[in-house]
Parts: structure tokens; C-alpha cells; sequence
């Protein structure tokens, strides 16, 4: 079974927002509206530490809190594992908003339906196209690929470099950072 997962390097990540750009431009969101978001973190304490961007998007949780309490079933596990949205379906009830953890879910104002970061499977994860923030970073910090494979690139940097879930036990999450 495919399971698929994204790894972002901190190391790596200068907080340039070109993985941001691309996708606001994939997904033809308006400016104010981006399914990756920066947070603010300090990598160690002062003086020596250094401020970073650490970008934050859906973290296609196995055990998505945003899919249990959605009402109509727009939101939903679909293949490869990834956390998706049917906007059909969505009425724009925002429970989906306050059950996610990592508050990443945005809301369309000209829609009302609530979206999110997809890892591009309109596009297709399973190799016959990247995803777009992986595509743009000109440092090489997004890796995406199939988790389940021991194989795989992104297993292999995973175990690595101990990469690890944002929040370690806030849920099941498949995007891992590296620090």
C-alpha cells in the first residue's frame, strides 16, 4: 500500500516562501490565502540561536481530527493516505477548522468551502508530476514520496536524519521535518 508523506528540511529551508508562491499559483488562491504558513521558531536560546521560518501545512494526519468531525464527508482519506476535500460537498460549517490541530485549513471567501494543502494529488503524487512547493525550493527542502516504502528517498533521509512530526504525538502526521 502507497502511503504518501512529505519531508521538509529545516537545515535546508532559508524561508525564501517560494514553496508558498508556487502553490498559492497552483491552486489559483487569491494573496491572502495560502495553504503553507510560517511559523516563527528559535533554534537555540540567545545569543547563539537564530530566528527560522519553519512553514506549517496540512500534516495528512493518519488519524485526521478535520475528517471525523466533518459532517457531509467533503472532508475524507483518499489515496495514497492523503487527507483531501470534496468542495462540492463542504456547507462551510468550520468544524473541520477548529478540530485541526495545526490550523491549516483556510476558508474561501468567494466559496465558502474550506481547503487545503492537497501534496498536489489533483496533480499526482504517484510520480507522473511532482508537487509544486518541492519543484520551486531552490534549496532542495521538500521531499515527498511514499512512506510505506523502506526503499523510497524519503524513508531512507527520514530514518536518517531522525526526522520527525511538528508536534510528536498530537496526531498521526505524514509531513516529517529534519533539524
Amino acid at each position: 500500500m502507497t502511503r504518501y508523506g512529505m519531508l521538509i528540511d529545516l537545515e535546508r529551508c532559508t524561508g525564501c516562501l517560494a514553496c508558498r508562491s508556487a502553490c498559492q499559483r497552483q491552486n489559483s488562491l487569491p494573496a491572502d490565502m495560502g495553504f503553507i504558513r510560517y511559523e516563527h521558531e528559535e533554534q537555540e536560546a540567545f545569543p547563539n540561536g537564530r530566528p527560522s521560518l519553519v512553514p506549517v501545512q496540512c500534516m495528512h494526519c493518519e488519524d485526521a481530527p478535520c475528517v471525523s468531525v466533518c459532517p457531509t464527508g467533503a472532508s475524507y482519506v483518499g489515496a495514497g493516505g492523503l487527507v483531501a476535500v470534496e468542495e462540492g460537498k463542504c456547507i462551510g460549517c468550520l468544524y473541520c477548522v477548529a478540530a485541526c490541530p495545526y490550523q491549516v485549513r483556510v476558508r474561501n471567501e468567494e466559496t465558502g468551502a474550506v481547503d487545503k494543502c492537497r501534496l498536489c494529488a489533483v496533480s499526482g503524487v504517484d510520480g507522473s508530476h511532482g508537487c509544486t512547493c518541492v519543484d520551486v525550493c531552490p534549496t532542495q527542502a521538500r521531499l515527498v514520496g511514499d512512506l510505506d516504502d523502506p526503499d523510497s528517498e524519503i524513508s531512507r533521509t527520514i530514518a536518517r536524519r531522525n526526522a520527525q512530526p511538528l508536534s510528536a504525538g498530537l496526531t498521526k502526521a505524514k509531513i516529517y521535518y529534519a533539524r
